[in-house]
């Protein structure tokens, strides 16, 4: 800062017309001017004191300046924050309910049933989901498990756990026992050990897929599992284990503290490693779509006789465009965007594919010659990383067959994102330029096609079961629902929105949450929907927040939060895992000590148990979330009802009107037969409803 002084400040001198004596060069400093003329130097703007000062310290002082105005501006932003702050209505913040302790770090875990997976050094671990006590733990590995996944087969589980060597175990959960199917890629020669990046597996348990990757190159393999002869072979085993034997691994192989009183209630749970099960049948590998090139046919009739019953139509690959008039078009588009193509290049990072199995559908049915349950998963749909197609795969096929796509969709723009709901009975692609088509697969048409606002674009989509609004509650119908669904779409710049669409209306597209600008703290993360609350989702912000929203409302109802010494780990990615079947949700949470030690022993993790139930405001949703059939008919849902119901509630509610209409005697009588007609008809539809 500096201090003005009379004998330092800066004077301007009069017009020349104004001074008094000959005309002569200003003196360059203040000390050489007359006298005479001190009168005469006045000083225009105040501000101008400050400057008096000598460089470098003038241009001190405005740096000091400008970081004093920046620092207020702060300040009074912090203070208009905490004030709108306290003026809002804070959510309410229940704790959990209960915590499985842990001595080592859990990377990954899965919920499946009554039990918890949980996936650390050296193997897994599994607890129940209620007492939170561990009833077994696999610690065969020399690596950590990286990843978990874990599939609900009703009586059985099936659990696969992935390695940091990127090797994936197929392991079968029944009743007691944790059985060891296959190590799906393990190799002797580890110089060819692929790695595996995603897995699925069909509803029902009847196929699974794993997309692996390894020599610059990357494929999925699909198996068929024998699961019935896995039931026979657990249900009556050839050899026992010992029971002795059974508790000395467990307690070898235990990841945390074990006591007495869980010893003995858990000395059932063991490894059966002496039972080998049928190992998973390989039947097809399919690779990316090859990049399309220019055609090798000599005529056109060569591009038809290659395309049988019309298989892969659709895909571009067999075409009759010349590699000529491939590279004219590139050196038309490379004259007309030359100026946006004059940039390094960045490699191309590997295509990777998302996969689903698919239910039997109009689209595409079983053969008839294929004997199957009913229901059971004929079809596998996949689409590649910058790739415009979704190809079809029928699973009714042996290795020997050629994986060629017995059908395509293709799509305007690349497909960046895609979901299927938890029943299979929708699919909705988020392509690259913020389209969305969502496509209802029982009935085999679209639903719609959406767009989102300018400058969004898909990052994640999720499903919610579809849900009513009954007296200001959302309710769950408790007869199935045909072409009504809705979803939450995660956009890359953290907006929330959500899409709702029905058969007879066009999908609509609303904001839950819009882009944060300056309080970049509230980015949303990560979205999880609560299958045991209608219309809920639990929504995981980047300060460690976790919030539960009613999408109906648009509102926050609660917030969930650890310990204040556990807070988590990485809140940019949480890690949590929400139970499809009970009213709760898992998170992870480590001790956040003070002292500087690297030791991981003097590390307490934690992973949190948060139920629903045991909040009042959720209590009376969770337990009250149904409406019955019975009350959806008398009430105003004509969505939930099926075509024939609607009709028919039409023809009653008109023929009533048309009897407590005074002038029908007057009416003609091709109108009286009319309604005679339409009456006759009502009553038919009624009778075949009460014979399905």
């Amino acid at each position: 800062m500096s201090f003005p002084r009379g004998s330092q400040t800066q004077k301007i001198r009069h017009p020349i017309g104004t001074r008094k004596g000959p005309l002569e060069v200003p003196p360059p400093t203040e000390k050489d001017w007359p006298k005479d003329d001190e009168e005469d130097n006045v000083l225009v703007d105040p501000d101008e004191e400050l400057d008096s000062l000598p460089q470098p310290y003038r241009m001190i002082n405005k740096l000091v300046n400008l970081l004093f105005d920046q620092s207020w501006e702060i300040i009074e932003e912090r203070n208009t924050l905490r004030e709108a702050e306290s003026s809002q209505i804070q959510p309410t913040v229940f704790p959990p309910l209960g915590e499985i302790q842990l001595n080592k770090m859990p990377n990954c875990m899965a919920v499946s049933q009554d039990y918890v997976f949980i996936g650390g050094a050296k193997g897994f671990a599994i607890y129940n989901l209620y007492n939170a006590k561990q009833i077994y733990a696999w610690e065969k590995l020399k690596v950590d498990v990286t990843s978990i996944w874990a599939t609900d087969l009703g009586n059985e589980i099936l659990i696969a756990p992935v390695d940091e060597m990127g090797i994936i175990r197929l392991f079968y959960f029944y009743k007691e026992g944790l059985y060891l199917v296959k190590a799906i890629n393990e190799v002797d020669d580890t110089s060819k050990q692929t790695t595996c990046i995603k897995m699925e597996v069909s509803q029902g348990g009847d196929f699974a897929a794993f997309l692996l990757q390894g020599a610059g190159d990357i494929w999925l393999d699909v198996y068929k599992l024998p699961k019935e002869t896995w039931l026979k072979k657990v249900e009556n085993p050839q050899l026992t284990s010992n029971p002795k034997k059974k508790v000395r691994q467990l307690q070898l192989n235990t990841l945390g503290l074990i006591s007495a009183d869980q010893l003995e209630m858990d000395t059932n749970a063991c490894f059966k490693g002496d039972i080998k099960l049928s190992l998973p049948v390989y039947i097809m590998k399919i690779k990316p779509p090859k990049p399309v090139t220019g055609t090798t046919f000599k005529s056109p009739l060569e591009v038809f006789a290659k395309i049988k019953d019309c298989y892969g139509l659709g895909s571009g690959q067999n075409h009759f465009i010349k590699d000529s008039q491939w590279e004219q078009q590139a050196e038309i588009f490379q004259a007309s965007y030359k100026k946006y193509l004059d940039g390094e290049w960045e490699e191309e990072p590997l295509s990777t594919a998302t996969f689903y199995f698919l239910l039997p559908s109009c689209l595409f049915a079983m053969p008839m010659e294929v004997k199957g349950p009913t229901g059971m998963t004929c079809v596998l749909g996949i689409h590649w990383t910058r790739s415009h197609n979704f190809f079809l795969y029928s699973l009714n096929r042996t290795l020997k067959d050629k994986a060629d796509p017995e059908g395509v969709w293709p799509c305007a723009a690349p497909i960046a994102v895609s979901q299927l709901s938890c029943s299979s009975s929708y699919l909705l692609l988020a392509c690259e330029d913020g389209v969305l088509t969502l496509w209802d697969l029982a009935k085999g048409f679209p639903l719609g096609v959406a767009a989102l606002p300018q400058g969004c674009f898909c990052q994640s989509i999720h499903f919610l079961k579809y849900f009513l609004v009954h007296k200001g509650q959302n309710m769950y119908p408790e007869g199935p629902v045909k072409s009504q669904t809705k979803c939450v779409v995660l956009c890359t710049d953290a907006s929330l929105h959500l899409l709702e669409a029905s058969g007879t209306q066009g999908p609509t597209v609303s904001v839950l949450v819009e882009r944060p600008v300056k309080h970049l703290d509230k980015t949303i993360c990560a979205v999880a929907p609560v299958p045991a609350l209608p219309g809920m989702v639990l929504i995981f912000s980047k300060n460690g927040s976790v919030c539960l929203m009613d999408v109906a409302k648009r509102e926050i109802i609660c917030a969930f939060a650890p310990p204040g010494a556990f807070p988590l780990e990485v809140p940019w990615k949480p890690m949590f895992a929400v139970s499809p079947d009970h009213p709760c949700f898992l998170l992870r949470g480590d001790y956040s000590h003070e002292t500087e030690s690297t030791d991981d022993a003097g590390i307490q993790y934690s992973v949190f148990y948060f139920n629903f139930e045991a909040c009042p405001l959720l209590e009376n949703i969770s337990k009250n979330c149904t409406i019955p059939q019975r009350d959806l008919d008398n009430m105003a849902f004509p969505q939930t009802l099926p075509l024939e119901k609607r009709c028919e509630r039409f023809l009653q509610k008109s023929y009533r009107k048309l009897e407590k209409n005074p002038e029908k005697e007057q009416a003609p009588e091709k109108e009286q037969e009319h309604w005679a007609r339409l009456q006759r008809y009502s009553l038919l539809l009624q009778r075949e409803s009460f014979k399905k």
